[in-house]
């Protein structure tokens, strides 16, 4: 199966990029009105990348990120991921919070957990709505699940589940421009082979 995705890939890179642009482009305008300040994009850098390969661009296995996924159903079959580094997410969540000092410095509280679950539910579901509106496929999303820890153990459950199927992820890397700050955001679509077909039949291009 995983020559299977390759060859829809290669075969519809620039489809799948506009996808990609188009959904981050969604998010980024989520992320604006939740933190109440104008936010610019470049444009994304879209892939199909092995899990092993995902683990170094968000600086290696042992890195601590932040994770907030959920799993897709309806038309489209797979999972959708948001990934962070601590300390960019500490930067959201403060401009979230407009500064507010829970004396949680180094560590997340439970209320930045709360609010930072929230900005990560408000950020799938506008990149998935966006994927959503231009295909017109039903998409439904669980409540999304957010986790502290080290990439290579966060990336291993999408790997597990979706192994037996390939071992590749459609990466979407997004740097969101907020200021003078630089905000790096990773979406992490996998879907199963099955929901590429899908996808590409609903936008009227076979392969």
């Amino acid at each position: 199966m995983s020559n299977d995705i390759k060859d829809i890939y290669s075969r519809n890179l620039d489809i799948l990029s506009e996808i990609g642009n188009i959904g981050a482009g969604n998010a980024t305008t989520a992320l604006a009105q939740i933190i109440g300040n104008k936010v610019n994009m470049d444009v994304p850098q879209v892939r199909l990348l092995g899990f092993n390969e995902l683990t170094e661009i968000v600086g290696g296995a042992e890195n601590i990120v932040i994770g907030i996924m959920c799993r897709i159903e309806g038309d489209l079959t797979g999972m959708m991921m948001f990934m962070l580094e601590k300390a960019v997410a500490h930067h959201l969540i403060d401009i979230v919070m407009m500064g507010f000092d829970d004396g949680s410095e180094e560590e997340f509280s439970e209320m930045k957990l709360s609010a930072l679950h929230e900005l990560g539910n408000i950020i799938v579901g506008a990149y998935l709505n966006a994927l959503a509106g231009l295909t017109g496929l039903k998409i439904v999303e669980s409540i999304p699940h957010l986790c502290i820890d080290m990439a290579g153990a966060i990336l291993s459950v999408p790997a597990i589940e979706f192994g037996k199927m390939g071992d590749e992820a459609l990466l979407i890397e997004s740097r969101f421009f907020e200021e003078d700050k630089t905000v790096s955001g990773y979406f992490i679509l996998i879907p199963d082979v099955p929901s590429y077909d899908t996808i590409l039949k609903s936008l009227h291009i076979g392969w």
